[in-house]
């Protein structure tokens, strides 16, 4: 070896800087995840043709007098069903012959449509094929005070004819708003509900479950901890996360590995 030669112990070992690897760790962690999301979403009739009947978890007006509150989610449409899922509200008043239900959805928006919508389809309807999975759920005394909640956290949502697919405001933003605005509800979003942390007008607000606090730069950085919602860590509008009341963790893509979430 000729004088005063120094090998790089880098190059003769492999190894590479920490902040290489973490940054590796943190692409796998985000990117394996959809991945798998993407492979089992292919397939299916075309969206017009999909399902769009009731699912069966609603309870029936006529048989139900009691107030009822019910938050729903389901895949989106198409090759946006790998990423991510659509969620709405659904109320009905103590005594009322039936739902109204609350979304905002982007179809129709660039023409002049509103993006906030209201009884687009019934309370509990297949979303264009796909089942959709009840998140929370309010019945009987004190919930009309609740729905009289809803409908003003409706009215003030600040984006109603705006959508914007990534990263907000969309149709996670607002379900989100009537969690924060409504605590009672309990309402913990998926974590493949992109756009969930996008944080109207600020950058700290609390958790959608009322359990806890997040901060969020735009939807696309931020942290979230609650009792409810767990920890979650949120880059590009993806989240990661653990749930540790109920054991499970969170994916982007995915969503849910683990213990179900309780309604």
């Amino acid at each position: 070896m000729p004088p005063g030669f120094a090998p790089d112990v880098a190059c003769y070992t492999g190894s590479m800087p920490k902040p290489v690897w973490t940054a590796l760790a943190l692409a796998l962690l985000f990117l394996v995840p959809l991945g798998c999301s993407a492979v089992g979403s292919g397939g299916g009739v075309p969206f017009y043709a999909a399902s769009r009947e009731p699912s069966g978890q609603s309870p029936d007006p006529a048989t139900t007098p009691e107030a009822v509150v019910q938050v729903f989610a389901a895949r989106t449409v198409g090759w946006r069903g790998a990423f991510g899922v659509h969620t709405w509200v659904a109320v009905k008043r103590a005594g009322a012959p039936r739902y109204t239900r609350y979304e905002v959805m982007g179809w129709g928006v660039d023409r002049g449509s509103p993006a906030l919508r209201v009884d687009r389809m019934g309370p509990d309807n297949h979303w264009f094929g796909a089942r959709p999975e009840l998140l929370a759920e309010k019945r009987g005394e004190g919930v009309d005070a609740l729905i009289d909640r809803i409908e003003t956290a409706v009215r003030d949502y600040p984006y109603p004819n705006t959508y914007v697919l990534w990263p907000g405001p969309n149709s996670n933003t607002f379900t989100a708003h009537v969690g924060r605005a409504v605590p009672e509800l309990r309402l913990a979003l998926p974590a493949n509900a992109i756009g969930k942390d996008y944080l109207p007008g600020s950058v700290a607000a609390v958790a959608p479950s009322g359990t806890g606090g997040q901060v969020s730069l735009f939807g696309v950085l931020g942290v979230l901890l609650a009792t409810k919602e767990g920890v979650e860590l949120n880059l590009l509008g993806l989240t990661v996360g653990i749930d540790l009341l109920r054991p499970a963790l969170k994916l982007p893509g995915i969503g849910r590995l683990g213990m179900a979430a309780t309604t």
